[in-house]
């Protein structure tokens, strides 16, 4: 086997590529996660030994210096979109990427890719975007030639995309949304992956890369897309900023009374924000093109696993079919 690489939040929706990718690559992986126990699927990615998921806290020096010990690559994909208790944006998104690389460079590791998002500002109103800026400029810092990566909008079988919204539709005619009009650059999650092992093995440089797909869609034509793969029609609304401001507003509180016990990862203010703003490539820095990858659209993808959604599931086309049928 080729070496060691270290991959935090390995079984996580991008995270599991980027796994299985090294392991076919002939790499031990060894993937840190805070639930092993519900990690172990990640070991059928490779030969008996050679993905292994360990216990891990990205808020603990300790915990992430016996992660990376050894390693030749370090993966980053640990990221949030609402904060719970103490995994809060600056305590993940900034505090533990810097801890993640200061440690990496003390260990001698060789190569790092660290997943932010594009969008990531250290101005930004949002704490999800300034967050990520802050953990690149972290990151830059301690591996100054490591690889960064901002995808937009990830879709693939495990999205908390395409899915949410694809669920949604099964309760009522009415899909609500917020930005209806914001365009997004949806990227495939797997292409992302190829990239990121890229940047692990080092036939990659370093550097800033924004990755988004072949297309650019607003929200609202995402969910036409969407609806088209499911087959149902659906009121798309979009609502107001204020509106979409104050049902925030109450399912924060609904957390706060419950002592935490209800989460809001619904919708909250800071997910208002980056709603409110284009989700798209700029062409300012590295992508897809410098590195030979080709990316995939939506709709080679979403009908693969958007099928569970339709209102007869696998068995849709089926009847459709059968309705044209003549005695």
């Amino acid at each position: 086997m080729s070496g060691l690489v270290t991959i935090f939040g390995g079984s996580g929706f991008l995270g599991r590529y980027v796994a299985r990718r090294m392991a076919k690559q002939g790499w031990r992986v060894r993937v840190a996660t805070r639930h092993p126990n519900d990690s172990m699927f990640v070991r059928t990615y490779g030969t008996v030994g050679q993905v292994e998921p360990i216990f891990c806290n990205i808020r603990d020096d300790d915990s992430v210096r016996q992660a990376l010990h050894g390693a030749e690559a370090v993966v980053n994909c640990v990221g949030i979109l609402t904060e719970k208790g103490k995994n809060g944006f600056d305590a993940v998104q900034t505090e533990g990427a810097a801890r993640i690389a200061r440690l990496a460079a003390a260990d001698g590791v060789k190569r790092m890719v660290q997943i932010s998002a594009i969008g990531a500002d250290k101005d930004a109103e949002s704490d999800y975007s300034r967050t990520k800026a802050e953990g690149e400029a972290a990151v830059l810092e301690h591996m100054p030639g490591a690889m960064i990566l901002r995808p937009s909008i990830m879709f693939g079988p495990e999205d908390e995309f395409f899915n949410r919204f694809a669920s949604m539709t099964r309760f009522g005619p009415v899909l609500p949304m917020v930005g209806g009009s914001t365009k997004f650059q949806p990227v495939y999650v797997d292409d992302v992956a190829a990239v990121a092992e890229m940047g692990a093995l080092g036939t990659a440089e370093g550097g800033v890369y924004e990755l988004g797909g072949p297309d650019v869609a607003t929200f609202r034509e995402l969910m036409k897309e969407m609806l088209g793969v499911i087959h149902r029609r659906r009121i798309l609304l979009n609502l107001p900023a204020w509106v979409a401001k104050l049902m925030a507003f109450g399912l924060t509180i609904v957390q706060y009374v419950s002592l935490g016990l209800i989460h809001n990862d619904t919708l909250t203010r800071d997910q208002i924000v980056n709603l409110q703003i284009d989700n798209v490539v700029s062409g300012n820095h590295k992508g897809f093109a410098d590195v030979g990858i080709t990316p995939v659209a939506t709709e080679a993808v979403l009908p693969d696993y958007l099928w569970r959604f339709r209102p007869s599931g696998q068995y849709d086309a089926i009847k459709d079919s059968a309705k044209n049928l003549r005695a």
